[in-house]
């Protein structure tokens, strides 16, 4: 009989739990599909934008220099590394991926000898690295729906810095989205920017610019900074919805094996209950004759 109930309440929770899931699943396959639309809508600006760089560049000449493109004269022997991960768990390997790949590169970092200053977006990279006693500089809160300002005062700090000289290079750890089966976890160099290769005879020299290329490339490169850092938040936002509604479709799916194995059982049980009533009913009537 204890055998029965404790039987019953697992059924009842196993139920329980896969109703989360399942609404979870439901929240995240929505979200995933408003930041896929945000993320297919900012990629193109972001091509274009790089590729205008590069035509530019071929107007500008190789005598060009900016700030941003120039490591400074005197090396600072200082790197900073921004990490973005999500506020809340749930999400499968996507935290994990993304704090492995960034770990990664700051051991190589530190092992050529230069100093990491650490930057974090969301709650997870601070729960690890405070774990891990790494100290962080400083801590950022996107959400779920990076805005365009708020990214673009980050970039704007991490340029303002990088042409002081404070820091020898700026590198992002996120996650990249390549198509629903596939996020790749990625450490990409947001400054100094490469130089543009100049296209020889391409598009570049069918056009006359005014202003000149040069002074075009001053407005245009703090521009490209600032879209691939945007497109990189919003690339993570759809890797970690893209990450949680896979994680609990399999959440739903393996509540529902475990509920279906636990009625067999309690079904089993009931039916030995039932026979051993029956055969202490028959034996009794038995030892009455």
């Amino acid at each position: 009989m204890a055998q029965i109930r404790e039987l019953k309440k697992r059924m009842v929770a196993v139920r329980t739990i896969q109703r989360i899931t399942k609404t979870m699943q439901m929240i995240a396959t929505a979200k995933f599909t408003a930041a896929l639309a945000r993320a297919k809508a900012t990629r193109p600006y972001t091509d274009r934008i790089r590729g205008l760089v590069g035509e530019v560049a071929a107007a500008a000449g190789d005598d060009f220099s900016h700030p941003l493109m120039n490591a400074p004269e005197a090396p600072a022997r200082r790197e900073l590394v921004l990490v973005i991960t999500s506020d809340r768990g749930l999400c499968g390997a996507y935290n994990g991926n993304v704090l492995r790949r960034a770990n990664g590169a700051i051991k190589a970092l530190k092992s050529s000898g230069k100093e990491v200053v650490l930057e974090t977006v969301g709650k997870k990279a601070v729960a690890y690295f405070r774990f891990a006693k790494v100290d962080i500089a400083e801590r950022h809160t996107f959400g779920d729906k990076p805005e365009f300002k708020q990214v673009k005062a980050l970039a704007e700090r991490l340029m303002a810095e990088f042409s002081e000289g404070r820091y020898d290079a700026v590198h992002v750890a996120y996650m990249r989205f390549v198509s629903n089966a596939r996020q790749v976890p990625e450490v990409m160099q947001l400054l100094p920017l490469a130089a543009p290769a100049a296209s020889s005879g391409g598009a570049s020299s069918n056009y006359e610019f005014s202003p000149s290329g040069a002074e075009l490339l001053a407005d245009l490169l703090p521009k490209s900074v600032e879209v691939s850092l945007f497109q990189a938040f919003n690339d993570a936002a759809v890797s970690e919805h893209v990450m949680r509604m896979v994680s609990m479709k399999a959440a739903t799916d393996n509540a529902g094996a475990l509920g279906r194995t636990i009625r067999r059982n309690f079904n089993r049980a009931r039916q030995a209950r039932i026979t051993t009533e029956l055969t202490e009913i028959v034996s009794g009537a038995a030892a009455l004759e």
